[in-house]
C-alpha cells in the first residue's frame, strides 16, 4: 500500500545539520538562532496551539489511517474488476494495481481534527477518468454504507470526487499514468510519471509532487510544520483562508511559510511567524515568491513565465509551485483580495511587534476579524435549492464562481469600487427551502474622492454574473441565486451568533480595538444559524444607524467605461477581464515593459523598506549590528535578485497606499419593483434595476 504510516501520509526527509545554502536558491536574510526570549515565546506559542485544539487525538489519527487503508483496498479491487472485464489475462488481472497517495495538509503533516484528507488515486493507462472513475467507481462508492455526501465534480480545474467515508471527509483525485501495471512503490516525485499524460492529470499529480518538494526545500521540517499550522489558523481566524474565494489556500500558505524558513534557516517557529509578517508586509507584489529556480523540461508542459506567456503578466500575487511544471498556485487572487490580505499582514506585523515587546500575548494575534462591522455596505448572495443534496452541488458551483463577481465589479468600476468577499458560509434555517448565503463588503477605493452623487451602476455586472452562473450543466428546478445590497444595519440576523446582532462599539473605539488586539471579541465566522424571528431590534444610536443624506439632485447614471489598455483573461474560465493598471491599495503597476522579476521581491536599494525592524545578520563575532545588518541584508538580496531572475521580465512598483476605512456611505436607490423572491426583506434585490451612489 502506497499510503505511509507517517502523520504526513508521505515520507519525511531526514533532518541533517542545517546548511542554508543547500535549501534556498538565494542567500538567507539571517543565520541568527533563537535568544532566550525567543525560546520562551516559542514555548508560549506551542502551548497556545495545543490549547486551541489544533492537533488531532491518537484515536482520530488511527481512524484516518484506517479509512485510507480501506480506500486503498477499494481502488485496488476496482482496477482488478475493470481489468477482468476488459479481457486481459489472468496474470494481468493478478498484477493490476492502483495506489493511494495523500497530499495537501495531511501529506505536509499539518492537518488538524475534522479536516478533510486530500487523496490521489493513481491507476494504469487503460483506466480512464471520465467513465471508469466518475461513473464506475462513483457507483461503487454510492452503494457503500460507509460513504455519504458523495459529490463528483468532473468539470473542476482539477477534477475531484468529494465524499465522507465513515464520517471523515475525503477529496479524491484520479491520475492515469502511462504504465500497464502501477508498482506499489511508485516514486511520484520522478519526472517519468508525467510522460504521455494530459494537463488535468499533471495538475492532479502535482499536489503530491509539490508537497514532497516543499518538505525537501525547508531547512527544518518540524519548525516549518509548527509555523505553517500557526499561520493557517491565523488566516482562518482573519478570514483570508480560501483559494476558491480569491484568497490563499493550503499550498499557497505552505509555500509562503517555506520561503521564510529558507530566509531564516536557524529560526524557531515563534521567530518564523514574526518574520513571516515582517517580510510579506514589505513584499512588492506582483514579484513572485519561489522556493527554487523555475525548471524547464523536454516534456513541454506550460510553466509560469511572464516573458513568454502574456497571461502570466497579469497575475496579482504569484506564488510559484516548486515541482515541474512550475505554476502560479494563487492565480485566483484579485486586486481586491490582495488589498485585504495586505491589510491583514500589517495587522499581524503590528501584533507581533507588540508580542516581542511583551505588550501582547499570542492570543491577540488570533482575534477573529469582525467582518460585519468592517463595512457599511454589503452584497448578499443567496443560494437556494429544493433539497440539501441539490444545494450541495449548486452551492459548490456558485462558490467556485464568486471570485468572478469580484473581478467583474473591479473591471466595470475601473477599480473604484472595492470588494471584500468573505469566505464563510451562512445558513438561514427559517427558510423552507435549502439555503446558503455568502457576503461581500463594499467600499470606495481608499484615497480617492468622488463627486457628490457619483453613481456606481452594477446592474449589468450582476446580470452578467447571473447568466454565467445559470449555465450550470447540472441545473435542476428549484436552484436559484439572488444578489442583494444590504446596509450594515440591515444585515440578517442569521449571520450573527445565536441570531442576535452584537451591540457595536463607537467607531473610534472599535477601530482602536481592531488595531491593537487588546480587547477580546467574539468570532462571527463560521456557518450562521438561527431564525430571523429571534432577531432583536437595536436601539437607535448615532454610531449604529446609517445617516440618510439629503436627496441629491438628479444625475445621469455613470457606468464607468472599461479601460481599453490592459486586458486579463481568466486562466480557468476564458473570461476576459479588463482592469486598471494600478493595483488598488498597493500602489503597484501591472505593466510589464522593460522589467525584471526580482526575488525576493520586497527589497529596495534604500533602507526605507526595512526601517521598521533591523534584519538580523551576525558579524564575524556573532554579534548583531543594526546598521551593518541592514547593509548586509540589502547587499545579499540585491545579489539574489540578479542571480535568480536574470532571465525573467519584471514589474514596475509604485508607492504603497495606506488602507483606510470608508467614512462616506453608499446610498442604494431601487428603480423598479421586483416580483422575484427576495431573501431578505430589508435588502434590495439586484435582479431589479439598481444603482450605487457613493
Amino acid at each position: 500500500m502506497a499510503v505511509s504510516d507517517s502523520p504526513s501520509g508521505g515520507s519525511t526527509p531526514p533532518q541533517q545539520e542545517q546548511q542554508p545554502n543547500k535549501y534556498a536558491f538565494t542567500k538567507p536574510l539571517s543565520l541568527a538562532g533563537p535568544t532566550h526570549a525567543d525560546l520562551q515565546r516559542n514555548n508560549e506559542l506551542d502551548k497556545f496551539l495545543l490549547d486551541s485544539g489544533l492537533y488531532e487525538s491518537n484515536e482520530e489519527s488511527a481512524a484516518r489511517k484506517e479509512v485510507l487503508h480501506r480506500l486503498d483496498q477499494i481502488v485496488k479491487n476496482w482496477v482488478k474488476q475493470l481489468t477482468r472485464q476488459r479481457g486481459y489475462t489472468d496474470q494481468m488481472v493478478e498484477d493490476a494495481n492502483a495506489v493511494i497517495f495523500t497530499f495537501g495538509s495531511y501529506r505536509l503533516g499539518v492537518h488538524g481534527p475534522g479536516v478533510d484528507i486530500d487523496t490521489l488515486c493513481i491507476g494504469p493507462s487503460y483506466v480512464n477518468r471520465e467513465e471508469d472513475f466518475f461513473v464506475i467507481l462513483h457507483n461503487i462508492l454510492a452503494e457503500m454504507e460507509e460513504v455519504s455526501e458523495l459529490q463528483p465534480v468532473p468539470d473542476a480545474h482539477v477534477p475531484v470526487m468529494k465524499f465522507k467515508f465513515q464520517g471523515i471527509s475525503i477529496d479524491l483525485l484520479y491520475a492515469s499514468i502511462s504504465l500497464l501495471v502501477v508498482p506499489e512503490d511508485l516514486d511520484i516525485s520522478h519526472g517519468s510519471v508525467l510522460y504521455d499524460v494530459d494537463e488535468p492529470t499533471v495538475r492532479s499529480l502535482n499536489g503530491c509532487r509539490v508537497a514532497d518538494q516543499i518538505l525537501k526545500l525547508v531547512p527544518n521540517v518540524e519548525h516549518f510544520r509548527t509555523a505553517l499550522r500557526c499561520l493557517k489558523f491565523w488566516a482562518k481566524r482573519r478570514g483570508v483562508y480560501s483559494n476558491v474565494t480569491g484568497f490563499l489556500g493550503g499550498v499557497n500558505w505552505a509555500i509562503l511559510v517555506a520561503r521564510i524558513c529558507q530566509l531564516y534557516p536557524n529560526a524557531i517557529p515563534s521567530m518564523l511567524v514574526s518574520r513571516f509578517f515582517r517580510v510579506y508586509t514589505q513584499w512588492r507584489w506582483p514579484n513572485p515568491v519561489m522556493l527554487c529556480s523555475i525548471e524547464e523540461n523536454e516534456l513541454g508542459f506550460p510553466i509560469w513565465d511572464p516573458r513568454r506567456n502574456p497571461r502570466d503578466r497579469f497575475h496579482t500575487m504569484p506564488i510559484i509551485t516548486p515541482a515541474y511544471p512550475c505554476m502560479n498556485s494563487s492565480y485566483n487572487v484579485s486586486a481586491s483580495t490582495l488589498r485585504v490580505m495586505m491589510e491583514q499582514f500589517r495587522y499581524g506585523n503590528k501584533i507581533c511587534d507588540e508580542i516581542e515587546l511583551n505588550k501582547a500575548q499570542w492570543s491577540a494575534l488570533f482575534q477573529p476579524y469582525i467582518f460585519f462591522e468592517a463595512y457599511k455596505n454589503y452584497l448578499q448572495v443567496d443560494i437556494i435549492a429544493s433539497d440539501a443534496d441539490d444545494l450541495l452541488a449548486w452551492r459548490g458551483w456558485v462558490e467556485s464562481r464568486l471570485r468572478l463577481l469580484t473581478l467583474k465589479i473591479e473591471r466595470d468600476t475601473n477599480g473604484m469600487l472595492q470588494c471584500h468577499p468573505y469566505p464563510n458560509e451562512y445558513v438561514d434555517t427559517s427558510k423552507l427551502c435549502a439555503h446558503s448565503a455568502f457576503f461581500m463588503g463594499l467600499q470606495r477605493k481608499e484615497g480617492v474622492r468622488g463627486q457628490e452623487g457619483q453613481q456606481f451602476d452594477i446592474r449589468g455586472t450582476v446580470d452578467e454574473f447571473r447568466q454565467e452562473i445559470n449555465m450550470y450543466m447540472y441545473w435542476k428546478p428549484g436552484m436559484d441565486i439572488f444578489v442583494s445590497h444590504v446596509r450594515r444595519k440591515q444585515l440578517p440576523a442569521f449571520v450573527f451568533p445565536g441570531g442576535y446582532k452584537r451591540t457595536r462599539m463607537p467607531r473610534h473605539i472599535s477601530h482602536q480595538a481592531e488595531k491593537t488586539g487588546d480587547d477580546a471579541t467574539k468570532c462571527y465566522s463560521g456557518s450562521g444559524s438561527g431564525s430571523s424571528e429571534r432577531c432583536i431590534k437595536r436601539k437607535s444610536c448615532p454610531e449604529m444607524v446609517d445617516k440618510k443624506p439629503g436627496k441629491p439632485d438628479k444625475r445621469a447614471s455613470i457606468s464607468p467605461q472599461r479601460l481599453a489598455g490592459s486586458t486579463t483573461k481568466d486562466a480557468n474560465d476564458n473570461c476576459e477581464v479588463k482592469s486598471s493598471d494600478a493595483l488598488p491599495g498597493s500602489g503597484l503597476s501591472t505593466e510589464v515593459a522593460d522589467m525584471q522579476i526580482s526575488e525576493p521581491g520586497f527589497v529596495d536599494t534604500t533602507h526605507d523598506m526595512l526601517k521598521s525592524r533591523s534584519v538580523e545578520i551576525p558579524n564575524e563575532n556573532g554579534v548583531l549590528n543594526g546598521d551593518k545588518a541592514q547593509d548586509l541584508a540589502l547587499d545579499c538580496l540585491e545579489s539574489a535578485e540578479t542571480e535568480s531572475t536574470n532571465s525573467l521580465s519584471n514589474y514596475k512598483e509604485g508607492d504603497n497606499d495606506t488602507d483606510q476605512r470608508l467614512d462616506k456611505e453608499c446610498n442604494f436607490i431601487p428603480r423598479a419593483e421586483c416580483s422575484d423572491y427576495v431573501p431578505n426583506a430589508s435588502s434590495q434585490n439586484l435582479n431589479c434595476e439598481v444603482s450605487y451612489f457613493i
